[in-house]
């Protein structure tokens, strides 16, 4: 196994308190739900990572950005180890949609509750036939599993 690496997670907060998710395809992860986010280049901050990894998936521009936690995700069917920070904030413009930039990468974007996130992964260990079953990516099954204590992401306002 690789080194592990170090990804960002960007829970993307709109006004109602929902979060952009999107189903990923073409890497790993295919065919799961996860947040826009992406690696952390040299020399790079959590922030101006979120910043850009957004803007590149979704053109949304944000602000109030801030960690949350980390979680140590080691993906062994795809031999690849990552350290995922977590980092919440509000889109700068309330009425932007979130574009779909990267249509090798993502299938579409969602806003979604983190109630409906918990109820996933719950599905996730339960119940994968229910029809309101979605795959999650490791990661987010990840900030569950290991913080279990994570109460979500929340508005700085």
């Amino acid at each position: 196994m690789l080194s592990p690496k170090v990804g960002v997670g960007v829970f993307v907060l709109n006004k109602e308190g929902k979060f952009v998710l999107g189903k990923r395809k073409g890497s790993h992860g295919h065919g799961t739900w996860a947040l826009p986010g992406g690696h952390l280049e040299a020399g790079e901050s959590f922030e101006d990572c979120a910043a850009r990894e957004v803007l590149e998936e979704t053109n949304l521009k944000i602000k109030n950005i801030r960690f949350l936690t980390a979680t140590n995700d080691v993906m062994v069917a795809e031999n690849k180890h990552y350290v995922t920070i977590w980092v919440a904030c509000e889109m700068v413009d309330n009425r932007a949609v979130a574009e779909n930039l990267e249509p090798e990468k993502c299938e579409v974007w969602e806003w979604v509750t983190w109630e409906e996130l918990r109820r996933w992964v719950k599905l996730e260990v339960v119940e994968r036939t229910d029809p309101g079953y979605r795959a999650l990516f490791l990661p987010l099954l990840n900030i569950v599993a290991q913080r279990p204590d994570f109460k979500g992401p929340v508005s700085a306002d």
